[in-house]
């Protein structure tokens, strides 16, 4: 460990009082740890500190120099080199059988993997490269667990036989709405109508009790709105959302699906210009947004951005209350005049759902390319199904749980987290307002989440305000995290919240509806580490020219996903979907690997970081835009700009990465980097995404560059890289 620490039993009381603890807490925690410590050889650390979380030693309400201390003086002497990342969660035999992965293996593991298998926790691996092997039998038992009916039954789990389709064509020849899985009480294990299917509190009401729905009374609003869908549009037309995930976002959504239409999934936080340009590219025939956002007390205008896209027609929602705080444009509708167009049917709030084949479009969400227009990536009936068994199995979402993710259905954990919860049987909880503050903790807390979702840059926001202090977040079981690398002392802070409860990394995309690398409350869990493929998921790390590096071997490299992948995209609405995933990639054992775009390094262990794109694709925030898009609003923003580069860089210690804009000046200019870092900042807001910002600005001579003059960002991002090295060390 990098952090100077004492060895753990050297700990004593005034160690503890140093970091906050009254004296009589600081005694108490010395006889608790000399207790374990006796019990425990102290050369084996892992043992250690799976004890010291095992009786809830340091608990949530210790300052958080406090759990530092203890976690890096258990590890002082670790050595990741040799031993790979150190272990801050072990799952329990009782833990694994109660899961959902652990009662499959209970039932099935015998059968399936013989004299192989133990029980759940030691034969997890081995179950894990069987279902890669196998995936019609992990299909065939999955899709019973989750809420899947059908109207007519697939043929197949599986057909290989359409070379065009190197990923397969699943569940061919199956009709079914999937939106109708979402609504259906008989496909809710142990639970009812009269079950809760959403919860929810709006931001300026965080004294209120949190509100809720009901299954029935869900299934009722979403009926509602379907009726009045088909009143306003026409089966299969494309419909967008740009509105905060709220539950009449929620409704609107799995109405869309039920008519038969699709959603074209757009964030609230995108420029008209994007905006536009997703409207164009998927042809939406309406849209449906709110006059503001509501976020940390103030409101932001959202109906007059969407109106400056263009859209064919609009129907407005207000943020707060039943009427509209705005005027709308003539061929635009109110959501209380767009509601009244089915008051006249006897029954508005029953609706018969359009059935389709397995392959119809659901939803069209969007992806950032490296030019041009951003990928349309289309979501069909199968999509979902992924989405959900994903979080069945490493998640463990189970009915009963209560589910919250603050996002957006603009992005693909939107509809992830919505149709993970629906076909799991598991409450969705949703927060309309910012999740950066205390009034999304205390939700949390009152609404009895116990699986929680984030991103980096969330958690060390709440780490570095102290804004959660004193609320209780124990009933938490999971945290889960995506978009961005994990920095780990901020993952150590989260953990702590809820007594050391696993962070499941996921990372994947769009494109995949899934994740293919996850953690998995089957294994141990290292912070800011993934530790498995996913089910079914096989790929290899490529080497600088493209040979699989050995499965076992620590490694850096561009990873190949196997091709047969259910859930993952065949077709690209305004791209070639081979040249984009399959082109140029290696031959491996017979068939063609799928690209992915990410440099992924395997450590000792077995476990696995993601270090970046292999192209110019930048994460910023968690969500991906590219180098191109960031240089051409740049390079408008000062007069005295002649070009810009734009690369994203990770700091040393982990976590979000960093924008940092490459300058050239025109000649005769002096500008400043501090002056053109808040003008580009302004610009990129204005122009791409508000949530984006230039962490450094770098003023040089010239940009490195090929014979054929092509910018080599890979060189810029080095040479800042090792200039922020000798920065932290400073």
């Amino acid at each position: 460990m990098e952090r100077e620490t004492k060895r753990v039993h050297e700990l004593g009381v005034e160690d503890f009082i140093g970091t906050g603890l009254s004296a009589e807490e600081a005694r108490a925690l010395e006889e608790e740890l000399e207790r374990v410590i006796d019990g425990v050889d102290e050369s084996n650390p892992k043992k250690l500190w799976r004890e010291i979380t095992a009786r809830k030693l340091l608990k949530p309400s210790y300052p958080h120099s406090l759990h530092q201390l203890v976690y890096y003086s258990v590890y002082s002497s670790w050595d990741e080199f040799t031993n790979g990342p150190p272990l801050y969660w072990f799952p329990s035999l009782y833990e694994a059988h109660n899961s959902n992965l652990g009662r499959i293996l209970q039932t099935h593991g015998p059968k399936l993997l013989g004299s192989s298998y133990k029980d759940p926790i030691t034969s997890y691996s081995l179950f894990q490269k069987f279902t890669v092997q196998n995936p019609v039998v992990y299909w065939s038992i999955v899709l019973k667990e989750i809420a899947i009916s059908f109207r007519e039954p697939p043929r197949c789990i599986v057909d290989t036989t359409d070379e065009s389709k190197p990923g397969g064509t699943w569940l061919p020849g199956s009709v079914l709405n999937i939106a109708e899985c979402c609504l259906l009480p008989t496909n809710y294990p142990r639970k009812s109508d009269d079950g809760i299917a959403v919860v929810w509190r709006d931001e300026w009401s965080d004294d209120s009790p949190v509100n809720h729905l009901t299954l029935r009374e869900f299934r009722q609003q979403v009926m509602l709105v379907a009726n009045a869908l088909d009143a306003t549009f026409s089966k299969g037309d494309a419909v967008a959302i740009d509105m905060p995930m709220t539950v009449n976002a929620v409704i609107i959504y799995l109405a869309t699906v039920l008519a038969g239409m699709v959603v074209v999934s757009i964030a609230d936080s995108f420029a008209p210009k994007e905006i536009a340009t997703r409207l164009r590219v998927s042809k939406a025939k309406g849209i449906f947004t709110q006059d503001y956002t509501v976020r940390g007390g103030r409101k932001y205008p959202l109906y007059s951005r969407v109106v400056e896209a263009d859209p064919l027609k609009v129907i407005a929602l207000p943020a707060i209350g039943k009427n509209l705080d705005i005027q709308i444009r003539k061929q635009d509708i109110s959501w209380k005049d767009f509601l009244s167009r089915v008051e006249h049917l006897p029954r508005p709030n029953h609706y018969s759902p359009f059935y389709q084949p397995i392959d119809s479009l659901t939803n069209i969400l969007f992806s950032s390319g490296t030019t041009g227009d951003p990928k349309a990536i289309p979501w069909t009936q199968l999509s979902p199904m992924r989405s959900a068994a994903e979080s069945w199995a490493h998640l463990d979402v189970q009915s009963g749980d209560v589910f919250c993710w603050p996002t957006n259905l603009g992005w693909v954990m939107g509809p992830s987290i919505l149709f993970s919860c629906f076909l799991t049987g598991a409450t969705l909880a949703l927060y309309h307002g910012s999740p950066l503050g205390r009034g999304f903790g205390k939700f949390i807390q009152d609404a009895g989440v116990t699986i929680l979702g984030t991103v980096p840059s969330l958690v060390k926001t709440w780490k570095s305000t102290q804004c959660m202090k004193s609320l209780d977040w124990t009933k938490i079981r999971s945290f889960a995290s995506t978009g961005e690398a994990s920095n780990v002392d901020d993952d150590l802070w989260l953990s702590s919240r809820a007594y050391y409860k696993p962070i499941i990394e996921c990372c994947g995309g769009t494109e995949l509806a899934s994740c293919y690398i996850q953690g998995c409350r089957l294994q141990s869990q290292a912070f800011g580490a993934f530790s498995t493929a996913s089910m079914t998921v096989g790929f290899v790390i490529l080497d600088e020219n493209g040979v699989p590096y050995p499965d076992d071997q620590a490694c850096v490299g561009e990873v190949g996903i196997f091709p047969l992948y259910m859930g993952a995209t065949d077709r690209l609405l305004n791209a070639d979907h081979h040249k984009v995933y399959f082109e140029g990639m290696p031959v491996y054992k017979g068939k063609r690997l799928r690209r992915h775009g990410d440099i992924l390094k395997r450590t000792v262990g077995g476990f696995f970081t993601v270090l970046g794109r292999a192209d110019d694709t930048m994460n910023l925030g968690g969500i991906k835009t590219s180098s191109v898009e960031i240089e051409r609003v740049c390079d408008c923003a000062d007069a005295s700009v002649f070009e810009t580069a734009a690369v994203s860089v990770a700091p040393s210690q982990g976590g979000p990465e960093q924008l940092v804009t490459f300058v050239v000046l025109k000649n005769g200019f002096n500008s400043k980097p501090n002056e053109l870092k808040t003008k580009f900042s302004k610009a990129i807001q204005t122009n791409l995404n508000p949530l984006f910002k230039v962490s450094v600005v770098k003023i040089v001579p010239e940009f490195p560059r090929t014979s054929s003059n092509k910018l080599l960002r890979r060189v810029l991002r080095d040479q800042i890289k090792k200039e922020l090295s000798v920065r932290s060390r400073m």
